[in-house]
């Protein structure tokens, strides 16, 4: 809902501003990121919850975070507004079938029951896109409410995200450790390579710096709380919540690796 109280239908026209950007930033984020987790989790031998939670990870939209961050990094704000808002429209769709894949590869045997695709939708629409169309609506009939309402959001928020990773963590305390050593390699695997795969991607594209930067950044920087949302609550398997909460530790500090870089290399620019 905050991040809807900032978000306009316009944005969703700049696709025809940024065409090759947006086709480009969609599929690193909807089939490159599942391919690579996908490998990662059979080349680093996850076990197969923490296998299945890394690929409900790469299921998820970048989310609100990667705006932020590509803001910070001096990216294309608009562009990665546009992508994230793409991207979380489509991974309603895609997330019952990616997670469902995983667990028939990962769980064969059936002890993990699969996803309703419907259910699974229904539930996904009502935590992530309801939420925002609200968001949306409170902006366009009560601007100046929205305006006033967007930092105690942010804040909210942001206090909310460290709540749901703590409570993950603690919830297998006494596996952590294990945990870490197991997925922790995995899941700083994924985040390089995303980040670098998006960025040399967009560049072999011929696209700028600044567009580069924001794919990269769209490739990288999930949406951990709603990958732990889903394994906490629509699969209830508190170990697949793990690789989400590794995961958002970790991409923090690659993120602020990229916001340094990319203040660099503008002021580079610049000069």
């Amino acid at each position: 809902m905050g991040w809807g109280l900032a978000f306009t239908p316009a944005d969703f026209k700049r696709i025809l501003i940024y065409p090759k950007a947006v086709t480009l930033g969609l599929f690193n984020q909807l089939i490159l990121l599942p391919v690579i987790a996908f490998f990662l989790a059979k080349a680093f031998q996850l076990s197969p919850e923490l296998a299945v939670g890394l690929m409900i990870l790469a299921a998820c939209p970048g989310g609100a975070t990667s705006n932020l961050i590509t803001h910070l990094a001096k990216g294309d704000s608009a562009l990665s507004i546009t992508l994230t808002a793409f991207s979380s429209l489509i991974t309603v769709m895609t997330i019952p079938f990616i997670v469902n894949f995983s667990i028939g590869y990962f769980i064969p045997g059936g002890e993990q029951p699969q996803l309703e695709i419907l259910g699974t939708v229904v539930a996904v629409l009502a935590i992530t896109i309801i939420p925002v169309a609200i968001g949306m609506l409170v902006l366009k009939k009560a601007p100046e409410l929205a305006k006033r309402w967007d930092a105690p959001f942010r804040k909210i928020s942001a206090v909310f995200f460290v709540i749901i990773i703590i409570a993950a963590i603690l919830k297998e305390k006494d596996n952590l450790v294990q945990f870490f050593i197991e997925a922790g390699p995995a899941s700083l695997a994924l985040n390089l390579a995303t980040l670098g795969l998006g960025y040399g991607l967009a560049k072999f594209a011929g696209l700028n710096f600044r567009q580069s930067l924001t794919i990269a950044v769209e490739s990288g920087i999930q949406n951990g709380t709603l990958g732990i949302t889903i394994a906490a609550t629509l699969i209830v398997n508190s170990v697949m919540t793990i690789p989400s909460a590794i995961y958002s530790l970790i991409m923090f500090g690659t993120a602020a690796a990229v916001i340094f870089w990319g203040n660099k290399k503008s002021k580079t620019q610049a000069s």
